[in-house]
């Protein structure tokens, strides 16, 4: 029997609970418009800091009801104030009250109450405005639909220091991308924004820096502004200095030290200036300490990354700094058993979150490696780093395992690496296992590295390709994403580099004819160039050259000519005439470039070119086809003075180029 009343039993507490609520959404609907505001004032005493309670109301519909008076005109100031206050409360409970609310309106209905003269109700609409945006449920595009809204509260930002709070509340969040920050820059956010980081609130000096912290990110534009705008005299940049002091709170800091972060990168503030070096390094390092709490030790450390990437000497000085390359382990292992976190609640918040530190190890360790030899070894060295990196390779999160890709790949470029470290734990295997099935941003990465373990004098070789790396690399090349066709091709010149003949045949089945083709006529450069770097590998050492000359003949004259025809540059045509110089030396296949005249005249047409490399690629080529040891060179010598070859050779041994003379 118990099974068969288990249903109404659930029904009945259901309406139990909705009935206890069900009177606060009654009152709303009272004729008389004061029981109605003092309904509305129980109401968000009872909902305040209680989700269960929240969720019964929306269920009841009191959101649609609430919307509605704080619409009508006829409403009084107070009741719609305290309408927008119950519904700000309404938002700060779950992402699905956040959703019922959007699925109401709510964002139009808040908007239009910004027009309204009364400022508590303005700075109520802004607070539930703000609630609504930070929460990642709902849509930033919401606040740029009407393009008179971003103007009306640039202008609302002088009413009170609340509203100023909200409104750069409001634009840290809803700044997402180029397109957002430009809007934003053009509604002259810069200047309005500047003077609040002097306000005598501490709320209004956090929000305006974080607002300049997102305008600023990856933007030329906004970045070389900030340089310039001044603010009681002080620039910007000495406003963020001394917002990075030591005395002044951790969000401040790092805060400021991501402004002058964005600057510095975006090229407003030089990679040498004192601000750069001697004030906002040293503050990243010191947010990467165990001393502070794991959501700083993240924003600290990627932060760094992103400050030094490109930069060897800030990479030196990050280096050396605080031993931050030791501090980083401690990344690894948190929290530890012997955690000195005592509050149950952070704990259990930092297990969920520990694998963002990893993340950000990993991508300041990509780039404090990324350029200088002896910074990579001391990261190697740093306990079980490689262990820790392979484990990286096959974590759930996919953000870690790029992460871990990335540092792997800044550590690939290592010559001593690659023989040693990289051997010694077989890093190849967890790679390709990348390989196999991942998304495209971990296989940019991760086929870069691929193409550094390919290199002639990295032991990983053999064992990649016995593990069918071939056909895996011969498939990047027909994607779409270009840096992969880029990344496939090059790790296949690579492997083609004084390769055995099977493995240049096998490269050969593995890429087809018919694709070989689609990669010399790619619009693409640097796909050209990495193609006719592998032609160039694959037609090295005589055997071989006769060997695919014998088989591939006809399709690689037909590509060669193709190219010294089209509109290419100098390197391609350089390239293009060395594979020639290539076929050149076969002791068979020398024959294929005798017996087509198109070719032979495109090489003479070539040592006549106003460019001396062109000239001396195409020298190259005859001086190989004339070679007097060689059977039939004197039936070629003749073929080609008869062509007039020998009269220009007389005129480049009077050439200024002392190359080309000596040639």
């Amino acid at each position: 029997m118990a099974c068969v009343l288990e249903a109404p039993l659930r029904m009945s507490v259901l309406s139990e609970v909705t009935a206890s609520s069900r009177h606060y959404v009654d009152r709303l609907f009272d004729l008389d418009p004061q029981k109605v505001l003092q309904g509305v004032i129980d109401m968000k005493n009872a909902v305040i800091g209680n989700n269960k309670q929240k969720a019964n109301l929306i269920v009841l519909g009191a959101v649609p009801r609430l919307l509605y008076l704080l619409q009508q005109e006829s409403s009084s100031t107070e009741l719609r104030t305290e309408c927008a206050v119950v519904l700000g409360s309404l938002a700060m409970g779950t992402e699905n009250n956040v959703k019922s609310l959007l699925d109401c309106h709510i964002i139009p209905a808040l908007l239009q109450g910004l027009l309204s003269p009364d400022l508590k109700f303005i700075e109520a609409c802004l607070r539930c405005l703000r609630t609504i945006f930070i929460s990642p449920v709902t849509p930033e595009d919401l606040l740029y639909t009407d393009a008179t809204v971003i103007s009306h509260l640039m202008a609302l930002l002088s009413r009170s220091r609340y509203t100023q709070e909200y409104i750069c509340q409001i634009f840290s969040y809803c700044c997402k991308g180029p397109d957002h920050q430009t809007i934003l820059f053009n509604h002259g956010a810069v200047q309005s924004i500047a003077h609040l980081l002097v306000s005598t609130s501490y709320k209004v000096r956090m929000q305006a820096l974080k607002c300049f912290s997102v305008l600023a990110f990856e933007n030329p534009q906004v970045s070389m502004t900030l340089v310039n705008v001044s603010v009681d005299g002080e620039l910007l940049p000495q406003i963020f200095v001394k917002m990075l002091q030591r005395d002044k709170p951790i969000e401040m800091q790092l805060t400021s030290a991501k402004c002058l972060t964005s600057m510095c990168r975006a090229g407003a503030i030089r990679t040498d200036d004192p601000c750069i070096v001697l004030k906002t390094l040293p503050c990243l390092v010191r947010m990467c300490s165990k001393e502070r709490l794991l959501e700083e030790r993240v924003e600290g450390a990627e932060t760094l990354a992103y400050l030094i990437e490109t930069d060897v000497e800030l990479q030196r000085i990050a280096s050396i700094t605080d031993h931050l390359i030791v501090m980083l382990a401690d990344y690894f292992k948190y929290p530890s058993s012997v955690s000195a976190i005592t509050d149950i609640k952070r704990l259990d918040h930092d297990l969920k979150h520990a694998h963002e530190l990893r993340q950000a190890a990993f991508k300041l360790y990509a780039s404090l490696g990324a350029n200088d030899e002896d910074i990579r070894k001391k990261i190697i060295e740093t306990e079980n780093m490689m262990d820790r990196i392979v484990n990286g390779l096959s974590e759930s999160s996919i953000k870690v395992r790029l992460a871990a890709v990335r540092c792997l790949h800044s550590l690939s470029r290592s010559v001593q690496q690659l023989r040693t470290s990289f051997q010694d734990h077989a890093v190849w295997k967890p790679l390709m296992k990348v390989l196999q099935n991942a998304p495209n941003e971990i296989l940019v990465v991760a086929s870069s590295t691929l193409c550094n373990l390919l290199l002639e004098f990295s032991p990983s070789k053999e064992p990649i390709l016995e593990s069918g790396a071939i056909e895996l690399l011969c498939s990047l090349t027909q994607s779409e994403n270009l840096a992969l066709r880029v990344n496939g091709i090059w790790a296949l010149m690579n492997m083609a580099f004084q390769a055995e003949q099977k493995i240049k045949s096998d490269i050969l089945r593995g890429l087809s004819t018919e694709q070989l083709f689609q990669l010399l006529s790619d619009s693409d450069v640097n796909v050209l160039m990495k193609t006719l770097g592998l032609l160039r590998n694959l037609l090295s050492t005589r055997p071989h050259i006769d060997h695919i000359m014998s088989t591939h003949g006809k399709q690689i004259m037909q590509a060669v000519t193709l190219i010294l025809e089209g509109e290419h540059n100098i390197e391609v045509k350089e390239q293009t005439l060395c594979i020639l110089a290539n076929i050149a030396d076969g002791t068979t296949a020398k024959e294929l470039i005798m017996t087509n005249d198109d070719i032979l005249q495109k090489i003479k047409y070539y040592m006549s070119h106003s460019n001396a490399k062109l000239q001396l690629a195409a020298m190259f080529c005859i001086s190989n086809l004339i070679w007097n040891e060689e059977e039939g060179s004197q039936e070629r010598q003749d073929k080609l003075r008869d062509m007039g070859i020998v009269d220009i050779l007389h005129k480049l041994s009077q050439s200024s180029d002392p190359n080309l003379c000596d040639k």
